[in-house]
């Protein structure tokens, strides 16, 4: 796991940046503690920060070039069929002169030319320069677990693992607005637009050419379009166990110490299990709220780590504790990212990168078997017909309820008034409303003279395809390609980058996704039965309290540090009415209204919808004022 940075200069030579570049590396610095060089060839210039993970030598450091001198490589991420692929390489004459999989990347690259991604599992963002062509060839992997940002202006391509590098460039800052509509709507910015018009992600599965001054983007991977798997379940249910333990047992290959996150939930719990299958050594990691026992999740995770017989650590995190990170969790994202759970998992990965260099962790479970609650929402909405007319019916009342994250009536009643909203919706447009913490009104209202038009449609340019006529296979898809590298992977990565902690993802593992995204939608969600699959394959291997438990989120107490212990910091200093006014971004009246709602007997979602406004105003304030 590490940071990369680079460019190709039209016009002008890569010495002519170097400073730059050196400074974009350094942003780079807590993604590659252990090392870090750039590397210079005529107009091209290509940096890179270390953090060793496998063949930790000095002769694994990068930029790493090839023995002729004709190529030269910057990669982020592990290759975990490195040396089998290898063992290929050297069957055809090639020597290695390491024990990295950075080196066996490059000699397929000379080999293969484009096709390298597609002979690759593993998670991995990358750049070679050819040096007699002279052209940079770039890779994402296929769901988009490691980031890759491009930009492009009259002097220069540039490339990077993060924003922060690039603005060192002088990249131009033009905001784009659309993203910021997106942005206030789902508190993220889904790729492949990000928060400056001429920044953009590469998709996930997509690679990049760049030759004589022009970009070449074509994908080399897509996710399966449809349920065609025509084995039974119990047939599915075998198939799905040798698909997870090859998953697991990949990734534990590493020359550092490994761990796994064990929450308490299914997902990191069945991780956990697989692992202690693999190395009954292995050390187990959760985090508890002892101010919250609402969201205290520890003796899931206690019960899960004595049945599968490993060393458990759980780390408490106080309130107050939590505020005192906050400073370094918003300074650590360069576009807005306002998924409030990146927090606790700073705290996390924090501690756990105290005891090891290498996580696993359960994310990507959800959106490839059901597991949220909009998926169920979805299920219901098409498959219960005299509930929805009743729902919809009541939808009047419920919004007079009280509602709120914070309570287990209040956030049941906000759960029901959203799916009556909601129902009343079809295809890409319901997608969006369960995807969504807030609505194009809300958005339109809040940004100062920034309104999109009545028929904009904030998922298109996304590449989405949820049909009127859906299944859950739609919105299923719609996740992994949207809500996936957009929310999850991307907290999952800076957050464990912001600690030089490597996380690795083994329900993300593309031939898993590939069966996972093809098995029918009634194997997934049944009935009542969320994630239907998972369990039952490996029901066996965890206790039975685990599935007679409500799912919560990774939450933290938004409303009570709004209204008590940031009360001042934000509508003193970041939201006050002077500050709003001179910027010329806001309404000053919606966040009035937010502040009013907020101390009110039906919160609703105005702590979530404050927090993103926090979360642009710091990103604002270092990065534009």
């Amino acid at each position: 796991m590490c940071g990369i940075a680079g460019y190709w200069l039209l016009g002008s030579s890569a010495q002519d940046k170097l400073a730059q570049l050196k400074n974009a590396v350094g942003t780079l610095n807590k993604r590659g503690p252990d090392y870090n060089a750039v590397f210079t060839d005529s107009n091209v210039g290509l940096g890179h920060a270390r953090l060793s993970i496998i063949d930790t030598s000095e002769a694994a450091n990068q930029p790493l070039s090839d023995p002729s001198g004709k190529y030269t490589i910057i990669f982020n991420g592990e290759i975990y069929n490195f040396k089998q692929l290898r063992r290929t390489l050297e069957r055809d004459g090639i020597e290695f002169r390491t024990q990295s999989d950075t080196e066996v990347l490059l000699e397929l690259y000379k080999k293969h030319k484009t096709d390298t991604p597609e002979y690759l599992n593993g998670f991995f963002a990358f750049a070679v320069h050819d040096h007699a062509a002279n052209e940079v060839f770039m890779a994402r992997d296929r769901l988009g677990i490691k980031p890759l940002f491009l930009y492009r202006d009259e002097q220069q391509i540039a490339f990077a693992s993060e924003i922060k590098a690039l603005v060192e460039f002088g990249i131009d800052k033009t905001l784009d607005w659309e993203s910021v509509h997106r942005y206030f709507q789902l508190n993220y910015i889904p790729g492949p637009r990000t928060i400056f018009q001429n920044v953009h992600q590469v998709n996930p599965g997509a690679w990049v050419r760049i030759h004589n001054g022009q970009i070449e983007e074509k994908r080399y991977y897509q996710i399966p379009q449809k349920p065609d798997f025509d084995g039974g379940y119990q047939e599915a249910v075998q198939a799905l166990k040798g698909h997870m333990l090859r998953s697991v047992e990949q990734r534990l290959v590493a020359d550092v110490p490994v761990g796994t996150f064990l929450s308490g939930g299914i997902d990191s719990s069945i991780i956990a299990a697989l692992t202690a299958k693999l190395n009954p050594h292995i050390e187990s990691f959760s985090i508890g709220f002892p101010d919250d026992p609402y969201f205290d999740e520890t003796d899931y995770a206690k019960a899960v780590a004595k049945k599968i017989g490993v060393r458990h650590h759980i780390i408490g995190i106080h309130s107050q504790q939590m505020l005192d990170a906050l400073p370094n969790v918003l300074d650590y994202f360069d576009q807005p990212f306002a998924d409030s759970s990146a927090l606790p998992l700073f705290m996390l990965c924090r501690e756990v990168g105290k005891h090891v260099t290498v996580a696993l962790s359960g994310d990507g479970a959800d959106e490839l078997f059901g597991g949220y609650r909009k998926h169920m929402a979805h299920h219901k909405a098409l498959t219960s017909k005299v509930v929805n007319t009743l729902v919809k019916g009541a939808s009047p009342f419920l919004s007079m309820t009280p509602q709120s994250r914070h309570s287990k009536v209040a956030d049941k009643l906000r759960q029901i008034a959203r799916y009556s909203d909601g129902v009343k919706l079809k295809g890409m447009a319901r997608y969006w409303f369960w995807a969504s913490i807030s609505s194009q009104k809300y958005s339109n209202q809040l940004l100062l003279n920034r309104q999109m038009p009545k028929d904009f449609r904030a998922w298109e340019s996304l590449g989405l395809n949820v049909p009127v006529k859906h299944g859950l296979h739609h919105v299923l898809g719609a996740d992994v390609q949207m809500v996936l590298p957009g929310d999850m992977l991307t907290k999952v990565d800076r957050m464990s980058m912001a600690n030089s902690l490597e996380v690795r993802v083994p329900f993300l593992d593309h031939e898993l996704v590939d069966f996972a995204l093809r098995l029918p939608d009634n194997f997934k969600i049944h009935e009542k039965s969320q994630k239907r699959i998972l369990q039952d394959t490996f029901r066996d291997d965890l206790p039975e309290m685990l599935y007679n438990r409500p799912k919560k989120g990774f939450e933290i107490p938004l409303l009570n540090w709004f209204r008590h212990d940031l009360d001042s910091f934000i509508f003193g200093e970041l939201l006050n009415k002077a500050t709003i006014e001179n910027q010329r971004v806001f309404d000053y009246n919606a966040i009035r209204r937010l502040k009013k709602q907020l101390h009110s007997n039906n919160p609703g979602d105005a702590p979530a919808r404050i927090w993103a406004l926090v979360v642009f105003q710091h990103w604002y304030n270092k990065y534009i004022d």
